[in-house]
């Protein structure tokens, strides 16, 4: 234990040494929480919407101002050409094209039913998913508001209708940031932790000061742990910072417990800053921890969970999440912070996590050599 003290000390006063370290600490996950989560959002506003309209009826203008209405559509262009319409997606300057055809209005008085025809730009793929799905919903409930008026003439007879309500738990309000915020949380912490780590032993071998400790009596497991333990402690701030600004800028108090969330914490921690450390005695120079650093983070981003669901994926990505520490840490965080789980719900998680955590660690006192 003395040994690891002085080791701590010495690893202590490098980094308080080093400015940009603190601000990489303190300032990157305010800015960074500050701001993504305005930016990562799962609504899709301001759709550009083109008009062509064919019937001029008072049915057909109910419609269009519906659907202007709603917040979601910006009506750009409105005409009586379709081709006209759709050059305005041509030059981008629409995402979706709604044809209104001509004897709308008849049709829906004397046929019971009418036709509408959506053209949707689907070069933004995520976009035009979403913006079909929102006009087709708003034309859904103008359908229903139609057939409620007519219901009231005796002429019409209401048909037999199935109405669903639904509820959501844990979110009741579908408010985005709750389901983001925990999430990129886990990606700053991940990145703090993994790229400081990376290139805390090759700094030492840069800077010749590995060699020093390599003729010292300092076991491999010492200097190991001498490495680990000064990041692991600034992860738990970093952790705390974040969470106080969850709770100050948006609101986000966790419905479970916080010992849960930092006990699974702790022991991720571990396991990234081993796979830090693990990449660090590979490498030769900073600019290799770190090129090798950010390829993994990549892969541990887009196949974490956080922006595609882990189970919309294919089955070969599915598996490669197995091996991915991100994606467990980020399905924890929306447990205890949405559902409220605790220790004995995330068990499976802890006892996976702590077998990262082993694995990373050994193999990185294993491969860390005193001599070239």
């Amino acid at each position: 234990m003395r040994t690891l003290k002085f080791l701590l000390q010495k690893e202590f006063r490098q980094i308080f040494r080093d400015p940009s370290i603190i601000r990489l600490i303190l300032i990157m996950p305010v800015i960074q929480l500050l701001v993504l989560p305005w930016a990562a959002d799962y609504e899709v506003k301001n759709i550009k919407l083109a008009v062509n309209d064919m019937d001029h009826s008072e049915y057909s203008r109910q419609l269009i101002n519906k659907i202007t209405a709603s917040g979601y559509f910006i009506l750009t262009d409105y005409s009586g050409s379709y081709n006209k319409a759709l050059e305005q997606v041509e030059k981008d300057n629409a995402d979706l094209v709604l044809q209104v055809p001509a004897n709308f209005e008849k049709d829906l008085v004397k046929e019971d039913k009418a036709n509408l025809f959506m053209a949707i730009n689907a070069i933004n793929g995520v976009k035009a998913n979403l913006g079909g799905a929102y006009l087709r919903s708003i034309i859904q409930e103008y359908n229903k508001q139609v057939r409620m008026e007519w219901i009231q003439l005796p002429r019409f007879s209401p048909e037999t209708q199935i109405e669903v309500t639904s509820s959501n738990w844990f979110n009741p309000l579908m408010n985005y940031k709750y389901f983001m915020v925990p999430g990129i949380l886990v990606i700053l912490l991940t990145m703090v932790g993994t790229n400081l780590t990376a290139v805390n032993i090759v700094k030492e071998k840069e800077i010749g000061t590995i060699e020093q400790i390599n003729v010292t009596p300092i076991k491999k497991y010492h200097f190991i742990l001498g490495k680990l333990i000064p990041f692991w402690i600034m992860g738990l701030v970093v952790l705390t910072i974040g969470l106080t600004i969850a709770r100050l800028a948006y609101g986000i108090v966790p419905a479970g417990s916080f010992v849960t969330i930092y006990v699974f914490a702790a022991l991720y921690l571990l396991a990234v800053l081993g796979l830090g450390l693990l990449i660090s005695t590979y490498s030769a120079n900073q600019q290799q921890s770190m090129l090798l650093s950010f390829f993994l983070m990549m892969i541990f981003i887009l196949l974490g969970g956080l922006y595609t669901s882990i189970d919309s994926m294919p089955v070969w990505a599915q598996r490669i999440t197995k091996f991915n520490p991100v994606s467990y840490f980020i399905e924890v965080m929306r447990m205890v912070v949405l559902k409220g789980s605790g220790l004995a719900d995330i068990q499976k998680h802890l006892f996976i996590m702590g077998g990262f955590a082993l694995v990373f660690n050994g193999w990185a006192v294993l491969s860390y050599r005193k001599r070239s």
